[in-house]
């Protein structure tokens, strides 16, 4: 099964798509992970990719294509894979397409994690960071012992700045300008399939299974 996970910055479609992946023996791709391993392992891929990363720009559609391509032809890819945080955009989505027809390959489910913006600002703007392990903690889910205080260090926690409401908001506004059209896109395609991500997370990843045992 070849499944993309599509949802909101702060959805837990990262969360869910290991789930997926440790169940069905299947690989989680990111394509951070891809171009680490790629630029780490030297390839002509990596390389290429690396020159826009140093100079700070990002790397082109073709090139992301190109690497999630080569990522999914691998050996282990060979019964499936979970695509996670890829594609974004609508070009992306059609580049990555017409690549995996060339490979006889396409996409089975793209799998939306549904989570209104008012609760994805509550979740991210709760959570807090310990600036002495990196140990994460949410006030309300997943509180510390000792308020402010890291349960495993000691160290101080605080609220990341990517996590302040403001930026929440503005990374929300990207998602839905950007990404919220490959839920039409996908739908057209009909293998979208969504499920409600306010849920407890053990409800909403037994709910995934369903739709992918069906």
């Amino acid at each position: 099964m070849k499944i993309i996970m599509l949802g909101a910055p702060g959805a837990g479609k990262g969360t869910q798509a290991k789930r997926i992946a440790e169940k069905y023996n299947i690989p989680h791709i990111s394509t951070g992970d891809i171009f680490r391993a790629n630029i780490k392992n030297g390839t002509e891929l990596g390389k290429k990719a690396k020159t826009y990363m140093d100079q700070g720009l990002l790397v082109p559609d073709e090139l992301v294509v190109d690497l999630v391509v080569d990522r999914v032809a691998q050996d282990d890819a060979k019964n499936g894979y979970v695509l996670d945080g890829f594609p974004r955009t609508i070009p992306q989505a059609e580049a990555l397409d017409a690549a995996l027809e060339k490979i006889n390959d396409k996409v089975d489910y793209a799998i939306d994690v549904d989570v209104p913006d008012s609760n994805i600002i509550d979740r991210m703007s709760g959570r807090r960071a310990c600036v002495g392990c990196g140990g994460t903690y949410h006030i309300v889910y997943n509180p510390t012992k000792a308020e402010d205080v890291c349960d495993a260090c000691g160290g101080q926690l605080i609220l990341r700045d990517d996590d302040k409401p403001e930026t929440v908001e503005n990374r929300l506004k990207v998602y839905h300008d950007q990404t919220q059209p490959l839920i039409d896109y996908y739908t057209k395609k009909s293998i979208l399939k969504s499920v409600d991500g306010t849920k407890d997370m053990n409800e909403v990843f037994e709910n995934i299974v369903k739709i992918l045992e069906v």
